[in-house]
């Protein structure tokens, strides 16, 4: 089982330790029905020394089943703790183009569904380990009561088991093809929060894709998740009659045959009859574990997937501004989107422009012209396939690419508002208060401890705060893409005439992508694209 394999791998010595007290568990419990049984049969010559070890076995069995089961559920607590860590570790450290083309949903999906299946059988993993030593402590007893018995029965189970094998694979087939269709679920879902506003707008579009999209890919998820809880179903109420067939061998065929003492066939029953109700728990537990196995698989081949493309080494934390560079490089860029199927795809080419501290640069061109692109790969969120980049007359590569990226300040069309001021020192009370005003959004957000009292704000106003966010940053180079498409006329004015020849005057170099011509002559220098060339710069 993965599972137990990640329990070995995360904490071998916890794993060791809960292994020992399940084998003292089985000791125990089988310990106890051979006193059980010896008790039955010298009912009348019953001694202390008996009560003694009947007293103790118990309490050993209820020590070691206590520990054994915290130190499991510690254990795949751990695990669980140390995959969400990892997981979300691997996902901030893998470069954006590699990211869009997972995608979102399936990115959610390993991170909710598959970690929490996972959390799920925890517990039953700790529940599985104790009962698995309370069998295994009951064949022992078995065996040392009759060893060709014991034979029988284990040679029944094996036949058993790789039958129950067969039935629980085509349950495992079906809980696999369920957990891909839960990818194109969670795309569904996303449709609906993202898609909301159009889908309330046209009702025929909104009936088509709730019934053969979004109902068609639940039905099946339910279908094959059906199919594999049916397989186990059968293949566990099999199983637990299977293990009825040695009994009935033992009670009403070898007797025909063979002398067997009447106090071994009675020991035998007795212990069987005990042991199957761990050996229930267990069937039962299975197909969970069968769920987690899909789930472990679906992360492993994501982060490795992930891990491949982990390029960027680790480096101190800090500033890690050059506050005193001179030029920023793009020298013979190219770069085409991976993963297109299109017979025709999009590429920026021959891109070669050169920045400076304390210019004014805008971007423009028609839609999909590289706008984005083009600021992405600047920031360095981007990898060129070929040319290269040079800070400062020092090539930017895999090496120092993280580093690079701590120049800029960047807010995007779709950027991301956080609800604090993450990484950014809370105590410019007074600067952040300026800045408020400036942005004339100091009647709506008060900031405290660095935590925005709002953000349920207008797109125009959430953009603000951004910028306020990117002013505290204070780094040599401020990136806007089309910062001021949702500004009223009135805020564009100051935008251009006063907030961006404020960061100029400070030495900062500003990139920004724009659509705003009246206001095109307060800029430097204009760079034009064209589907991907530079026309004028």
């Amino acid at each position: 089982m993965k599972i137990i394999r990640l329990l070995c791998q995360k904490s071998g010595k916890l794993f060791i330790i809960a292994v020992i007290a399940s084998l003292f568990t089985g000791a125990s419990s089988a310990g106890l029905i051979a006193l059980i049984n010896y008790i039955l049969q010298n009912i009348e010559r019953v001694l202390i020394s008996t009560v003694a070890s009947f007293v103790g076995l118990c309490l050993l069995l209820m020590i070691s089943s206590a520990v054994s089961w915290i130190l499991l559920t510690q254990l795949s607590q751990d695990v669980i703790y140390n995959l969400r860590l990892k997981l979300s570790e691997r996902i901030l450290a893998c470069p954006l183009s590699r990211l869009e083309i997972l995608g979102t949903p399936k990115l959610l999906a390993a991170m909710t569904e598959d970690v929490n299946t996972i959390a799920d059988s925890s517990i039953a993993v700790s529940g599985m380990g104790v009962n698995i030593s309370l069998v295994v402590g009951c064949f022992a007893y078995l065996c040392w009561l009759s060893f060709p018995v014991f034979c029988l029965f284990l040679g029944v189970i094996i036949l058993g088991i790789f039958s129950y094998q067969y039935i629980a694979n085509r349950g495992r087939a079906g809980f696999k093809v369920a957990r891909a269709e839960q990818d194109v679920l969670f795309q569904h879902f996303q449709t609906v929060t993202q898609g909301i506003k159009e889908l309330k707008l046209h009702r025929q579009r909104r009936n088509e894709f709730f019934c053969e999209d979004l109902k068609a890919t639940a039905a099946r998820v339910r279908y094959h998740w059906m199919q594999g809880m049916t397989s186990f179903a059968i293949a566990g109420g099999y199983g637990l009659g299977l293990f009825f067939i040695p009994l009935a061998i033992l009670l009403l065929v070898l007797p025909r045959f063979i002398f067997i003492p009447q106090e071994v066939l009675s020991s035998y029953t007795l212990t069987f009859l005990y042991a199957i109700t761990p050996l229930r728990s267990i069937l039962t537990t299975l197909p969970l574990l069968s769920q987690t196995s899909v789930a472990l698989e679906n992360i492993e081949s994501l982060g490795l997937s992930l891990t491949e493309q982990i390029i960027e080494p680790t480096f101190p934390t800090g500033s890690n501004f050059d506050r005193d560079w001179k030029s920023l490089e793009l020298v013979d860029i190219h770069h085409a989107y991976q993963g297109e199927k299109e017979e025709h795809q999009f590429s920026l080419d021959r891109i070669n422009l050169k920045f400076k501290p304390g210019e004014i640069v805008f971007i423009v061109g028609g839609n999909g012209s590289g706008k984005s692109t083009l600021v992405k790969l600047i920031t360095g969120l981007y990898t060129p396939n070929r040319g290269k980049i040079l800070f400062n007359n020092i090539s930017v590569t895999d090496n120092n690419r993280e580093w690079y990226r701590q120049q800029f300040s960047v807010i995007f069309y779709d950027f991301y508002l956080f609800e604090r001021l993450l990484g950014i020192e809370a105590n410019q009370e007074v600067e952040i208060q300026n800045y408020l005003k400036l942005l004339e959004i100091e009647h709506k957000v008060t900031i405290k401890d660095g935590i925005l009292s709002t953000t349920n704000l207008s797109q125009g106003q959430r953009k603000r705060l951004a910028l306020l966010t990117a002013y505290l940053e204070d780094r040599p180079i401020y990136v806007f893409d089309e910062w001021a498409s949702d500004q009223d006329p009135l805020f564009k004015e100051v935008f251009y005439k006063k907030l961006l020849p404020e960061l100029k005057s400070r030495g900062k170099t500003v990139i920004a992508v724009s659509h705003d011509d009246r206001y095109f002559q307060d800029c430097d220098r204009i760079v034009k694209l064209d589907y991907g060339q530079v026309l004028i710069s």
